[in-house]
């Protein structure tokens, strides 16, 4: 038995006046997965999303959300789903359980509201106003939200932003429970180590069209060079460098303060003759990736925001 996709998304387009915001946007997301919808501001990400939530119509293309018509079975499709806003969306005045509580009320079969705080690290600020909470335990109590009526999909906008590194590391093991437990997640974050760390599938946005989709090592070893980058000490001498790894002047060059690019290809041989050299140097060397760029690199690179 096959199951069917949570999302289908074909042709999708939206204007504005005469700004068009989402311009023939085609994607797929399988049910029970994690999918990173990521560009740069204006890239046309919100507006998709919210034309998958129901909150506005597309001027063309086709939508399927659950299998259904984001519009036209809104009815439907509003209990199956839950929605995080990265902002605003709280009653200043209440208290966290107090928030829960009420949201609860809406749904059949909703969570239990002190087993969701605990859930996301709230069971001591349950008493506390919202307002008074900090940005980080307002991001959480918004994920609570999201999830008291047991979705089936879950849109997360920027779901950690202003957490702290502790509570941001708790919350992407939830995220990746939710997926375990079968909830299908689409996730939105200008983070790119979120992005890499959670998502199965991501799909990169620029004007208003996928610019690149893919697994993340798919997209990150798909945009490889011949190339050796690694860290070390600031100011080596590249030239010298160079010639003891038997390449030409300017094969080897500091990007940035300790940060060096070998542009060769990364043969076992390279590798253990740039060891050697720095060892007889006593030089510690950092982080070595050959032939691969991360996703930030394949972000800025695929949306015109930078030129490695």
């Amino acid at each position: 038995m096959t199951t069917a996709p949570a999302i289908e998304v074909a042709a999708l387009e939206k204007s504005y006046g005469s700004t068009r915001a989402v311009d023939g946007i085609s994607l797929v997301v399988s049910a029970g997965e994690i999918f990173g919808l990521l560009g740069p501001n204006g890239a046309g990400k919100t507006t998709t999303v919210e034309i998958l939530e129901g909150y506005r119509r597309a001027d063309g293309g086709t939508v399927r959300v659950l299998g259904l018509d984001p519009i036209e079975g809104g009815a439907r499709l509003r209990p199956q789903i839950g929605v995080m806003l990265q902002d605003g969306g709280l009653y200043p005045g209440l208290r966290p359980l107090e928030v829960l509580r009420s949201f609860a009320a809406f749904y059949d079969d909703p969570h239990d509201p002190i087993a969701l705080l605990e859930l996301v690290g709230l069971t001591e600020a349950r008493a506390t106003i919202v307002r008074r909470l900090s940005g980080g335990q307002q991001q959480r109590l918004a994920l609570a939200l999201a999830l008291i009526g047991r979705p089936s999909l879950v849109f997360l906008d920027e779901p950690t932003a202003g957490m702290d590194p502790h509570a941001r590391v708790s919350t992407w093991q939830l995220v990746r429970d939710l997926r375990d437990a079968g909830t299908t997640v689409m996730l939105t974050t200008h983070a790119m180590d979120e992005a890499e760390q959670l998502c199965d599938h991501v799909a990169i946005v620029d004007h208003g069209r996928i610019v690149a989709s893919g697994t993340p090592a798919e997209l990150t070893s798909r945009a490889g060079v011949d190339e050796l980058l690694f860290s070390a000490v600031a100011g080596l001498a590249c030239n010298e460098l160079a010639a003891a790894l038997g390449v030409g002047p300017g094969v080897v060059t500091e990007l940035r303060p300790g940060e060096y690019r070998v542009a060769a290809e990364a043969t076992p041989g390279l590798v253990a003759d740039l060891a050697v050299w720095m060892r007889d140097r006593d030089v510690r060397l950092g982080d070595l990736r050959a032939g691969q760029r991360t996703l930030e690199e394949v972000f800025l690179r695929v949306t015109g925001a930078g030129t490695t």
